[in-house]
């Protein structure tokens, strides 16, 4: 018989890639619908102000407006604000309590940040109702900044800590500001609606339809059925594409109103001002250690800025869960804070929560091994958890399956020449250049949304298709899922078609994020790949006279055992397979960074010059995909740990950094050729031994950047630099050295 395929594991180039390097992918903006109209929000220019009255009579007059509507307008058609919805509770997860106040889609009563919607104005055209905005009359009353902490929770054992902090030889502490960032995703936010016969049909550029399909029935008081939500490709996501926006309820309201499709573009300085952003995490953290290196307590206060309306807090409670990392600390004590002010919400971006944990602890570990003669490697590998040591319960519950974090590391070491770094570092010295090389290990915590479907179906024609609830906005579905499919059915990947992005078609799902597509995809896949198999094995076992028992398949035939006698897969008939799996388990990918810095010290200017990354997603079903996936999180990483802040004004709240004039990205020229490896050491709780893959280039490397600087600037009387290490802020800390 025919030798089954083996796709599993290959690096198959991207098929998608022809289409949209080619200019044939759909995107959201791509769409026209037949006699659609255009929307534009007015946006508050105040980051917290008292909405006196909205006048909209003069606009209304201009040719080709149709509608201004208002917060008072939805209220009085009922619009129910946007619903506050954890993606979990989790029992793998730390549980956070608090109070959320509502967020409406349009705020009738006051502007909490600047560029929140207060009015949508729809016209024929875009640039009517672009115009129009502009002349809308708000009648506002600025008001004094307000923050509100809306979550307190403590975790661990204070007592316990505070005796091993009496009895430490050694204690370091560290207090930082985690720098706030947005995704930036290469398509804006844009949204069409249509109304008709009672139904709503969204276009959105949604990472999750299944998740929005439900957030708009609720908001607009319908049955789910009411609405469909579709998205074909997705120009990125990075987390931020995960939420609900007021777009989508405003352009499906609006559309119904005026009786026409409602077509929403935003452009890029309203996605800075309203797209989520992340990070902006205060934290004042310690480290208690013995005499010869061992970590005994850790304790730690973060507090989580969420913005003007709490959208998730699941950076909060990842980021506590395993603030500890990779190591062993017998003690913790923990607080997690969360505040409402006034700027954009804040909510999960790639690897929620978790570079901000693991930037401080590999901090406090390069203090406590510069300040007290620890050798940084030695100090780390002592103190990590070991295989033996497997299943691990962290000091906050939660059970790292699996893992070898000291073959990480040395790998990671190995790969970036750790021992011959002193050569380059006197080399550099020559060219009046501070070299540092910076270590940092990271484990992540990957859950999501815990239920997931697939629906596979075998057509005669000689096709798979593949319904499934995940959506791609860049990582290579297309390919590496069906990779998966054909070695199953032993067929060719381009026999494979991928269905996703549409509600009515993929009707349950858990969208993309959290490291969830493939990790859960693939256990739903499988099984319903089984199921499928099973219903030809009884259609074959009719065509060919014999009991469905004696059906074996093989190579992509349906024979029976021991004969000759055989059907090819695709000449039994469509044969379909469902399944539909919830599981709350959760994955802990880890892995190592390791970089490498130069520092002008006449400019500040920090230049990475090398950068390795190995991690482990248990097992590699792209390994081609997987290395470009570490290389985006490397840069964007990177980018936080160099460049990107968003900066609002002191005392206005005005948004300093909303346009690429301002916001400064990582490109090309900059970055160096990244060194990447994969480790495979299967997860224990997966039945493919599957865990998250795709962010481990970014969790890691704040703490490898920073802690490179560190060492760069160590010779110059400079211990710590806060991040974003722009030019300026380097030369500032010189500079106080210089003077002092």
């Amino acid at each position: 018989m025919q030798k089954p395929y083996r796709w599993i594991g290959q690096p198959l180039p991207r098929k998608e890639d022809d289409r949209l390097l080619s200019g044939k992918g759909c995107y959201t903006a791509d769409l026209t619908l037949p006699g659609e109209v255009h929307a534009c929000v007015v946006r508050s220019p105040h980051a917290h102000a008292r909405i006196r009255g909205i006048d909209a009579a003069g606009v209304l007059a201009i040719p080709g407006m149709l509608a201004v509507l208002t917060g008072r307008d939805a209220a009085a058609d009922g619009l129910q604000p946007i619903p506050f919805r954890p993606i979990s509770p989790n029992p793998h997860e730390v549980p956070l309590k608090g109070s959320f106040p509502p967020f409406p889609v349009l705020s009738a009563d006051r502007a909490r940040f600047v560029g929140e919607a207060i009015a949508v104005v729809v016209a024929e055209t875009r640039a009517i109702a672009r115009d129009a905005a502009e002349q809308v009359e708000v009648d506002y009353e600025p008001l004094d900044a307000a923050v509100e902490t809306c979550i307190d929770n403590e975790f661990g054992d204070p007592a316990a800590v505070a005796a091993a902090f009496a009895s430490a030889t050694h204690i370091v502490r560290l207090q930082t500001q985690l720098n706030r960032v947005t995704g930036v995703p290469l398509e804006p936010r844009v949204t069409i609606a249509a109304y008709e016969d009672g139904r709503y049909t969204i276009h959105a550029t949604s990472a999750w339809v299944q998740r929005h399909r439900g957030d708009l029935a609720t908001v607009l008081r319908v049955p789910e059925e009411a609405v469909r939500v579709v998205t074909r490709d997705l120009g990125g996501n990075y987390g931020t594409r995960n939420n609900f926006y007021p777009e989508y309820a405003l352009t499906a309201w609006a559309a119904k109103r005026v009786g026409r499709p409602v077509k929403c573009a935003l452009e890029r300085h309203e996605c800075f001002l309203s797209d989520d952003h992340s990070r902006d995490l205060a934290v004042q953290a310690e480290l208690a250690l013995d005499g010869d290196g061992n970590f005994l307590a850790f304790r730690t206060v973060n507090t989580s800025n969420l913005g003007a309306h709490a959208v998730s807090a699941v950076p909060l409670s990842k980021g506590i869960g395993v603030s500890t990392s990779v190591y062993r600390v017998p003690a913790v004590a923990a607080r997690a804070r969360g505040i409402l002010s006034n700027t954009a919400p804040t909510s999960a971006y790639r690897a929620a929560g978790r570079p901000e944990v693991m930037f401080v602890i590999e901090r406090l570990i390069d203090l406590a091994a510069r300040r007290h003669g620890f050798d940084r490697l030695a100090l780390r590998k002592r103190n990590l958890v070991p295989v033996a040591a497997m299943p691990y319960r962290n000091p906050f519950g939660l059970v790292y399956d699996s893992g070898d974090y000291a073959m990480a590391q040395d790998r990671a070491a190995a790969a970036a020449d750790w021992a011959g770094f002193e050569a380059r570092r006197a080399e550099a010295l020559k060219r009046s250049r501070h070299r540092g090389i910076g270590i940092a290990n990271y484990i992540e915590l990957n859950t999501g949304a815990p239920r997931e479907q697939a629906e596979i179906t075998v057509r005669p024609e000689g096709r798979i298709d593949v319904v499934l609830g995940t959506l791609s906005s860049g990582q290579g579905h297309e390919t590496s899922f069906a990779q998966l499919v054909a070695d199953w059915f032993s067929v060719d990947p381009s026999q494979v078609r991928l269905l996703a992005g549409d509600s009515d078609v993929a009707k349950v799902g858990g969208g993309t994020h959290s490291g969830r597509s493939m990790r859960m995809g693939a256990v739903v896949m499988r099984c319903a790949s089984d199921k499928a198999i099973d219903e030809g094995k009884k259609i074959a076992a009719e065509r060919l006279e014999a009991a469905a028992a004696d059906i074996e398949f093989v190579a992509g035939r349906f024979a029976v055992k021991g004969t000759d006698r055989s059907v090819g897969l695709f000449e039994v008939g469509v044969v379909a397979g469902v399944y539909d799996e919830t599981t709350p388990l959760p994955s802990f990918a880890y892995g190592c960074a390791v970089c490498e810095v130069e520092i002008d010290p006449e400019t500040g200017v920090v230049e990475v010059v090398r950068h390795t990354n190995v991690d482990d997603c248990g097992r590699a079903i792209n390994p081609l995909i997987l290395h470009g996936q570490a290389h985006g999180g490397m840069a964007a990483g990177i980018g936080q740990a160099l460049l990107e802040r968003c900066v609002y004004e002191a005392g206005s709240g005005q948004l300093q950094t909303a346009t690429l004039m301002d916001y400064a990205l990582p490109r090309a020229d900059m970055l160096p050729m990244f060194t990447t490896e994969i480790s495979e050491v299967p997860s224990t709780t997966h039945p493919l031994g599957l865990r998250g893959g795709g962010e481990g280039g970014t969790t890691p490397a704040l703490g490898a950047v920073a802690n490179a600087i560190a060492d760069a600037l160590a010779p110059l009387g400079v211990e710590h630099v806060e991040l974003p290490a722009t030019p300026e802020r380097v030369w500032r800390y010189l500079s106080s050295k210089r003077m002092g």
